[in-house]
């Protein structure tokens, strides 16, 4: 098959089954049926996506490089949107954003925690401290 085939959406979602799965990642239309067995995320992962746009699911995941060279070679044509498609997921503003705001996020949360043990840890320390010589005394 051609890469610069066109298939619709109805095209790409006729084809979900293991001997014959197509999905679409970023517009771009892919035959996966070769590949299922090989996954290293198993086989139901990409029937889950079969047939329809598995753009967010591989992004979220945070393929390699090597998947992506993969993904390449099973490629065989273009999305051609129509009238009452489902909308493309355009992960790649969202992926961006979301990739600098979470981890920002994770990382001050991260910080705020070791900052609340740490002081925690000395408030301990000091407690015991003041039992220990209220003790001798």
């Amino acid at each position: 098959m051609s890469a610069d085939k066109e298939y619709t959406y109805s095209d790409v979602s006729e084809h979900t089954t293991k001997k014959d799965l197509f999905l679409v990642v970023h517009d771009k239309v892919y035959n996966a049926s070769t590949f299922v067995d090989e996954h290293p995320g198993g086989e139901e992962v990409l029937l889950d996506v079969g047939g329809q746009d598995a753009t967010e699911a591989f992004e979220d995941v945070g393929h390699s490089d090597e998947a992506r060279e993969i993904l390449n070679g099973l490629l065989v044509g273009n999305l051609k949107r129509q009238p009452g498609d489902p909308s493309p997921k355009n992960v790649s503003s969202a992926t961006s954003t979301s990739t600098t705001t979470k981890p920002k996020a994770d990382a001050s949360t991260g910080v705020g925690l070791y900052a609340a043990l740490l002081v925690g840890g000395v408030l301990a320390f000091v407690a015991y401290q003041y039992v220990l010589k209220a003790g001798e005394k």
